[in-house]
């Protein structure tokens, strides 16, 4: 029984001894080291068996690789419309006219051209001298400046409303604006002046025949523009608001009207600038004792050529500033219909 104890003991022995011996070289085991027949997958790649990792210049890049930032520069130096706001600039330019103006004025010396210092203070003396209650306007003011305001804003507010309702009225039919289309062209290209002897056998000589022809001289732009304009209303706008059942006055609302208005205040620049034209032009004519185009004649009849570069003076500022206010309105309005289309 000793001899067998002894002799388990030494098999057992050898059992236990076998797993805790280093491995063999023809039975590697999992702890050692990669031989030369094997390699592992940490080894690097040999040459004749490529790598799957990316090299770092391959020509296929991982999609997961930012690109490379790109060099920096220095800003650009700002030029003169960056730096200076829009309108400022506008002044500037304006500024600059004028200076040169007064200098080239001022060297020549003729009574034909005056600086326009010397017009600035006529201006001043003959129209804006006045006393507060009366805005600083003086007599002559009062007397030739708002009878000539009151006369062209009479024409063109005629003129927008009948241009307008007749422009919707006429683009919203094919039938009529094919129809009107020839008549309308034939009486726009009739100049206004050829017309003041049928305006004078009319109305005759004063305010009546001025604002007829300042009306029919105005009108044509806006009807034309507004008639574009309704006819250019998107159809499928049409249809949905036949689906929902709009009504006349709703679709000339909500739909017509603002989808006309950038064609409609077209027009009314258009429309403004020959009133303003017909106005000088209609006070001209006999019959006149009052306004711009009167004061004009008659510095013109006088040789006071300090007053009639007055007057022109006079008549280019009103013309900006009119049209100023009326693209000030046209901002607000056409933002206000295209943001409920």
């Amino acid at each position: 029984m000793s001899g067998g104890g002894q002799a388990g003991e030494g098999l057992g022995g050898d059992v236990s001894g076998g797993a805790s011996t280093p491995p063999t070289a023809g039975r590697p085991s999992a702890s050692t080291p990669p031989t030369a027949g094997r390699p592992s997958t940490s080894t690097p790649p040999t040459a004749g068996r490529p790598s799957t990792s990316p090299h770092p210049h391959s020509l296929s890049p991982r999609p997961d690789t930012a690109p490379a930032p790109p060099p920096m520069r220095r800003p650009p130096h700002p030029r003169l419309p960056a730096v200076l706001p829009h309108a400022l600039l506008r002044w500037v330019v304006l500024a600059l006219a004028v200076a040169a103006w007064e200098v080239v004025a001022r060297a020549h010396g003729s009574v034909y051209f005056p600086p326009p210092g010397r017009i600035a203070r006529h201006m001043y003396d003959l129209w804006f001298s006045g006393p507060v209650r009366h805005v600083f306007l003086t007599e002559a003011a009062v007397a030739d400046i708002l009878p000539s305001l009151g006369r062209m804003a009479a024409g063109f507010a005629l003129a927008a409303v009948a241009g307008i309702a007749l422009g919707v009225a006429v683009g919203r039919s094919r039938r009529a604006y094919a129809l009107c289309n020839p008549v309308l062209q034939f009486a726009r290209a009739v100049p206004p002046p050829a017309l003041v002897p049928v305006f004078v056998v009319v109305f005759d000589f004063g305010t009546p025949m001025q604002i007829a022809s300042i009306v029919f001289s105005a009108v044509w732009p806006v009807l034309i523009n507004t008639a574009e304009g309704a006819r250019n209303t998107d159809p499928l706008r049409l249809d949905v608001a036949a689906v929902l059942r709009l009504g006349p006055v709703e679709r000339l609302r909500f739909l017509i009207l603002p989808s006309a208005l950038p064609r409609i205040f077209a027009g009314l620049r258009l429309s403004l600038s020959l009133s303003l034209i017909l106005m000088v032009f209609s006070e001209l004519l006999p019959g006149t004792a009052n306004g711009i185009g009167f004061t004009l004649t008659d510095a013109q009849t006088r040789s006071d050529l300090l007053t009639v570069w007055a007057a022109l003076v006079l008549l280019g500022a009103l013309g900006h500033l009119l049209n100023t206010g009326l693209l000030a309105v046209e901002k607000r309005l056409v933002g206000r219909g295209r943001a409920t289309t």
